[in-house]
């Protein structure tokens, strides 16, 4: 590998605009410039920042009921403010501005919307303000697969940037092993985990993660209470217990060394913007001893094969020319 300065990254841990997309941009817009002028290269978003991670899930008594209308209520407001991919959207192309005025790669998570189904989605937008890739969730965890479809190894991906390699994986996708194996393979030199909020357990995974690959890692979790959900005046919303001051969300983001120290944070229980500066030297330095896929590997036991196949519902055969 050529050699690569230290570079800075950035987490951000503010709550959205939740379930409004335009205004959600609009802030998120204002972050990128905030972090980029603090110094950020690279500024990293949590998971489903766009337009709010689906907290009724874990906090509303009837989120899962059947023909509950509060809940059909709360997911067509989530419907109509998720992103859509397909052609660059109002929203993409703003992020995309702001990217390229702020001079720095930005990774978002949002929902994303492709025809009736929405997905839990990483979205790489470099320097130059282009969309250069996408990661879809593999699995859905338990009460999430009421919102979103599945990934496939498709988006199971690392991109090169002039920071070196970047991946990333959503959440409990940090304890599939095969997953991380396969992005161990392509050689991060910077892994993205985002999580709705970093939990104890997932800042062990996080930190894990770094230790096995011999990365650094951002773990970047969102900080959230009752209160920033009160705009809604949805009724599933206010189901949810406690008074308006309630964090549902405690953030927890921080940036994590190879060796599996922590570099910043965690930052628990309040905005803000949680930075660090990267040595790739440290990239070099843990492969003396571990190097999972290379000499610390027994290819001759055990071998992964990862399918890359884009995986869709329906193929349309055009009929044969006569």
């Amino acid at each position: 590998m050529k050699p690569i300065k230290p570079f800075v990254v950035t987490a951000v841990q503010e709550p959205p605009v939740f379930l409004d997309l335009a205004r959600s941009v609009d802030k998120a817009c204002t972050l990128i410039a905030q972090a980029a002028s603090a110094g950020a290269q690279i500024i990293v978003f949590p998971e489903t920042w766009l337009p709010g991670y689906p907290i009724w899930l874990d906090e509303a008594p009837g989120a899962g009921l059947w023909w509950y209308e509060p809940a059909t209520a709360v997911f067509r407001q989530l419907f109509q403010n998720s992103v859509t991919l397909e052609n660059e959207s109002e929203a993409v192309f703003h992020l995309c501005q702001a990217a390229r005025a702020a001079n720095a790669f930005v990774v978002m998570g949002l929902h994303e919307r492709e025809g009736g189904t929405l997905y839990n989605t990483m979205l790489y937008i470099d320097a130059d303000g282009q969309v250069v890739g996408k990661h879809r969730k593999l699995t859905p965890t338990y009460t999430e697969r009421l919102i979103w479809g599945m990934g496939d190894g498709s988006t199971l991906t690392v991109l090169d940037t002039p920071w070196g390699r970047l991946g990333g994986l959503v959440c409990w996708e940090h304890w599939l092993p095969l997953a991380r194996h396969a992005l161990h393979a392509q050689q991060e030199l910077l892994h993205v985990a985002q999580w709705p909020t970093v939990k104890e357990m997932h800042l062990v995974a996080s930190r894990h993660y770094a230790f096995e690959g011999r990365c650094f890692v951002v773990a970047a979790g969102t900080v959230l209470a009752k209160r920033d959900l009160a705009h809604l005046n949805l009724p599933l919303l206010t189901e949810i217990p406690g008074d308006a001051d309630r964090l549902l969300m405690r953030g927890g983001s921080a940036i994590i060394a190879p060796n599996g120290q922590c570099l910043a944070g965690p930052l628990v229980d309040e905005p803000g913007l949680v930075s660090a500066e990267i040595d790739p030297v440290a990239w070099i330095d843990g492969r003396l001893t571990l190097d999972v896929v290379g000499h610390y590997s027994r290819p001759d036991v055990f071998q992964l094969h990862v399918n890359t196949t884009p995986h869709t519902a329906v193929h349309w055969q055009k009929p044969a020319t006569p």
